[in-house]
């Protein structure tokens, strides 16, 4: 039976085309905090080993009031159809009409589904071994809908939307990616015994499609008993779906399973656009500019773009070096316990790549 968001589906397997001479043009969005220097690593290194592709780098001032710089940057994006970006700051201090930039982002190009794959890395010490968790989450509605009103003084109403068309969709979404990568188990996370509605119609949802997958065990399990769970024994867990504001909980606890926000990289996709970034979503402000963040997270993220692109034999090479620098040089920064810097690390890759001698255009 065809299901009415297999079309989206099918569509996100094809990256847009390339144009001039073969070369992809990506958005660079650098963001705030640690987001300039880590990205531009990533230019240095994709010059390194001639990636065929062209930055069109888009700044966004976090503490501007005006909308043109954003304006700028969803153009730059529905041209060019992919982004990699650092995070941008959101300052709570500042009024209720300072929407969050990056939520902008998101609802603007509708990027429903936001996916994270945290799994351990041989070489780095974690409390837990053999952790595999791909998370999804629903990345337009829920409680970052920014429908706010405070009508009686002291009294704020913030409204929390879930509709059935997004959530058919990104249930949908994290069924498809669980057949595609030959997961067995699907867990739906929810509130939906105190939220009757809200949850319990996103619940609901995942079970309607449930049954369109029947050699995939399906599950749900309260938002808060979850987090214990994945503390206690992360390895039950597969493929995770979830509301927008579980997701941000439970992508940060699952990254910090890992080894921390330097290690997971993040995407976000939508019918007709993709945007790159850190799982965390962490702008590293107080170690921006000091050569100690880990660069991992993002060069990961660069890779899952090229992926996206099908460059699939330069995310291989790049995420091959990345993943040996990690685990059989052990060069690590601070957060692992290491020494490293974070222009160390990316020399640490960039031979790597080079110790494998040139490469052909038939490997690439």
């Amino acid at each position: 039976v065809f299901h009415p968001y297999a079309l989206t589906l099918l569509l996100l397997l094809f990256p847009p085309p390339a144009k001039y001479g073969g070369r992809h043009t990506v958005t660079l969005i650098p963001g705030d905090g640690i987001g300039p220097e880590l990205l531009t690593h990533v230019r240095e290194l994709f010059r390194f080993c001639c990636v065929p592709v062209d930055f069109e780098i888009v700044s966004i001032d976090s503490k501007s009031t005006s909308d043109d710089d954003m304006n700028n940057a969803i153009t730059a994006i529905r041209r060019n159809g992919v982004a990699l970006k650092g995070n941008i700051e959101t300052n709570h201090n500042l009024p209720p009409s300072h929407i969050s930039r990056n939520n902008i982002l998101r609802t603007s190009l509708d990027l429903y589904a936001n996916v994270i794959h945290c799994q351990t890395l041989p070489g780095v010490r974690t409390r837990h071994r053999d952790v595999d968790i791909i998370i999804i989450r629903e990345n337009t509605e829920g409680e970052y809908s920014s429908l706010e009103h405070e009508n009686v003084p002291g009294v704020v109403e913030c409204l929390k939307i879930i509709t059935r068309k997004k959530s058919l969709r990104i249930a949908e979404y994290a069924f498809n990616a669980a057949r595609q990568n030959g997961r067995r188990r699907v867990t739906a996370v929810h509130k939906a015994n105190i939220m009757k509605l809200g949850d319990g119609l996103f619940l609901q949802c995942c079970k309607e499609v449930a049954a369109g997958y029947p050699e995939i065990t399906f599950d749900s399990m309260i938002v808060d008993n979850t987090t214990m769970q994945l503390v206690s024994k992360p390895q039950q867990f597969d493929v995770m779906v979830m509301p927008n504001l579980y997701g941000s909980v439970i992508s940060n606890v699952c990254a910090g399973l890992v080894g921390g926000p330097g290690l997971v990289p993040g995407a976000n996709y939508g019918k007709d656009y993709a945007v790159f970034e850190t799982a965390t979503r962490n702008t590293g402000k107080s170690i921006a500019n000091k050569n100690i963040a880990n660069p991992t997270a993002t060069l990961l993220a660069s890779c899952l773009m090229l992926d996206h692109l099908r460059l699939h034999g330069y995310a291989s090479m790049i995420r091959k070096a990345i993943l040996a620098t990690v685990s059989e040089t052990r060069l690590h920064t601070a957060d692992l316990g290491g020494q490293g810097t974070t222009s160390e690390v990316v020399q640490s890759v960039m031979r790597e790549i080079e110790s494998k001698g040139p490469r052909t255009s038939e490997q690439i």
